[in-house]
């Protein structure tokens, strides 16, 4: 896998193709374009490398070693709705039927125009973002809410789905106590509060886990009441001092 210096705010893209030379094609146009590209040369790389980042959209040969094309655009398809754009030597209608069927949004048979392929890029990227809302961010964490991961630093985390609901849940109240209460029936959907605490204080050290050493700069907790996650800014170190803890007077609502 090859990849590039991030771009702030850049879209980015997973571009998989065997033949170095188209490889290296798209990957110029893509960038030249604004596009923040990582490249794989087989289905298995691919789909490794897509599992780990967070994609905008995925350009995705139809006819590439260890693992095909379409095998890997119906794995994306089991756990995102990232655009997928398939590019294909092959003309038979047959094989782009196929790959449509995998789950692609578009495709582009070779040999292409480079000005062709980013504007289909961006049409795909400009359509993707406009239907869906955004994630949510804070600091140098993301949530993807389609896809239910988790990113620090732009790499995915290894949580459970309890783990990811519980981050979420924090992050659409930034700056608010979320009560125990409120946490046992957003993250758990239910109103039995027996042993409730004892299983979010075990949650929210296994979140605090995954995140790392800057763990509780995302996640505080408040005495008697719940937790909260505060407003931090990007690129903070993880030996920034926490700031004051959320002993204010709660904004959620109690049940």
């Amino acid at each position: 896998m090859n990849d590039t210096i991030r771009s702030p705010g850049a879209p980015q893209v997973l571009v998989v193709d065997d033949e170095p030379q188209i490889l290296m094609i798209m990957r110029f146009a893509l960038e030249t374009a604004g596009f923040t590209v990582v490249t794989a040369t087989d289905g298995a790389q691919a789909w490794s490398t897509f599992k780990q980042r967070r994609f905008d959209l995925v350009v995705l040969d139809l006819m590439i070693p260890v693992v095909s094309g379409v095998a890997v655009a119906e794995r994306i398809r089991g756990i995102s709705d990232v655009p997928i754009m398939m590019i294909t030597a092959l003309s038979d209608e047959p094989d782009r039927i196929r790959g449509l069927e995998a789950g692609a949004d578009d495709y582009v048979t070779k040999p292409f125009s480079p000005r062709e392929l980013t504007l289909r890029a961006q049409a795909l990227v400009r359509r993707w973002h406009g239907r869906h809302s955004p994630a949510l961010s804070n600091g140098d964490l993301m949530i993807d809410t389609a896809s239910h991961r988790v990113y620090l630093h732009g790499s995915a985390l290894d949580m459970s789905d309890t783990e990811v609901r519980f981050l979420e849940v924090l992050a659409r109240n930034i700056g608010n106590v979320v009560t125990y209460a409120d946490l046992l029936s957003q993250v758990w959907g239910t109103e039995d509060h027996s042993g409730g605490k004892d299983m979010i204080k075990t949650t929210a050290y296994r979140v605090r886990r995954s995140l790392g050493e800057g763990g509780r700069r995302y996640i505080h907790s408040v005495r008697g009441e719940g937790y909260t996650m505060p407003h931090l800014a990007e690129s903070a170190s993880d030996d920034t001092a926490e700031p004051h803890s959320a002993t204010a007077s709660p904004t959620a609502p109690r049940r």
